[in-house]
């Protein structure tokens, strides 16, 4: 394992546990030793990447997909906390502005896993700008924002809460539901398209 690996797997379980640790303010959830996840998030993440690098040294794909994983899951948060930041402002968790707050946050989020992936997750370091990669990175992101914005608003706006959660949490519901269907497009498309050697 890359000693570069390990130190941005603990940032990135560090970040992480931050963030979550935020949203559960804003949506009002307790959950008992929430103050650990920041020290938690860190070592469980090195593990975890040091097991996929031992199978990624026969298998690059590997990697790269654990990376991509890493890099999704901050993107998640960062998207997560820019939304709930947005709702801690204003109070609003549904409606159109909902929409706008998500595709705001998606942005945010759009442009890290830009950086990441294509300076850790796919290692593409020989130049810091590429137009043509970027105009294939912006056909992605437009593809992967109508998929993430759209099935979110779908879920809080068509759907709207169920199973007596309060619009708050159901906010993050439909966001994390986006977020994950969006995330085969994303991976498919980085993996393919924007970053192919």
């Amino acid at each position: 394992m890359k000693k570069s690996d390990a130190i941005i797997t603990a940032v990135i379980g560090f970040i992480n546990g931050v963030v979550f640790y935020g949203i559960s303010k804003v949506v009002e959830i307790e959950i008992p030793y929430i103050w650990l996840l920041p020290l938690v998030f860190p070592p469980l993440g090195v593990m975890g990447i040091f097991v996929v690098s031992l199978i990624g040294k026969r298998f690059l794909a590997i990697l790269q997909a654990a990376r991509f994983v890493l890099v999704g899951t901050l993107n998640t948060f960062i998207d997560l906390g820019v939304l709930n930041g947005f709702i801690w402002i204003s109070g609003i968790a549904a409606g159109p502005w909902y929409s706008l707050f998500k595709g705001a946050s998606f942005l945010v989020a759009t442009i890290n896993s830009y950086l990441w992936n294509k300076h850790w997750t796919f290692g593409k370091r020989e130049e810091a700008f590429a137009p043509k990669e970027y105009s294939k990175f912006l056909i992605v992101v437009i593809i992967g924002f109508l998929i993430n914005v759209g099935v979110a608003s779908f879920v809080v706006i068509a759907i709207g809460p169920q199973f007596g959660l309060s619009e708050k949490i159901w906010a993050n519901v439909g966001a994390f539901t986006a977020t994950l269907i969006a995330w085969i497009w994303n991976f498919l498309g980085a993996k393919f398209i924007v970053f192919k050697k």
